[in-house]
């Protein structure tokens, strides 16, 4: 498998111009933990993470307990911006790594653990096209183990479920993983309410070839945000 087998399409990105506070609402919203900066053009400039808004927050409190310190290192006009600025081009993570579409699992594997970095963007002609985190390796890994075990009916159908949910529900597919066994699935991960549960299911049953559909889904709690 590759990154374009396992990575979120529908990406939430902002523009450089985006407030902080817009940020910090969207990384709530929509319980992710990171947005990719991204021009008119589509190209990614940077990333805005949770871990980037934490350090804004204690680097303002590390001004006020530590002040004195500035006697003996002076001040650091970088830290002055991350801390003070308002605008996401100017609390980003700039230039951050990226990989295109037809990277394989184990690759982009690699590169998060020598990164120390929980997520990738994936671009297709200079252009954001998708992300890899974490959370959707290990469910690549986890159905590259199933793939081995079942027949090319079983990938169709998961496939079709994905493309189903992706197309015409809210869910976020990300937190979901379809496993299919001799037309057999089974539904886990998490979701956001009952209806999007029930959508999933439903998602699931109305494609050719399913014989049964065993749903495992749970529900997010309040906070939750992508690895």
């Amino acid at each position: 498998m590759q990154a374009s087998d396992v990575m979120t399409r529908n990406v939430i990105s902002v523009s450089p111009d985006s407030e902080v506070r817009e940020i910090a609402s969207l990384l709530l919203e929509h319980a992710i933990s990171a947005v990719p900066v991204v021009n008119a053009a589509g190209k990614v400039l940077g990333i805005v993470s949770e871990g980037d808004l934490m350090r804004r927050v204690e680097q303002q409190e590390e001004r006020h307990k530590s002040w004195w310190l500035k006697l003996f290192t002076g001040h650091d006009a970088g830290d002055y911006v991350k801390s003070h600025g308002r605008l996401a081009h100017e609390v980003m993570t700039p230039e951050p790594i990226t990989i295109d579409e037809a990277m394989p699992l184990h690759r982009i594997a690699a590169l998060l653990e020598k990164h120390r970095i929980k997520r990738v963007p994936v671009v297709s002609n200079g252009k954001l096209t998708g992300i890899v985190s974490r959370s959707n390796l290990l469910r690549g890994f986890s159905v590259t183990e199933l793939d081995a075990r079942v027949s090319t009916d079983d990938k169709d159908i998961r496939r079709a479920i994905l493309d189903e949910l992706e197309a015409n529900t809210n869910v976020m597919v990300d937190h979901i993983n379809v496993m299919v066994s001799d037309g057999k699935v089974q539904l886990w991960g998490l979701v956001e309410s009952h209806d999007e549960r029930m959508a999933v299911q439903v998602a699931a049953e109305n494609v050719s070839g399913v014989k049964s559909v065993e749903n495992n889904l749970g529900y997010m709690p309040r906070g939750y945000g992508g690895a």
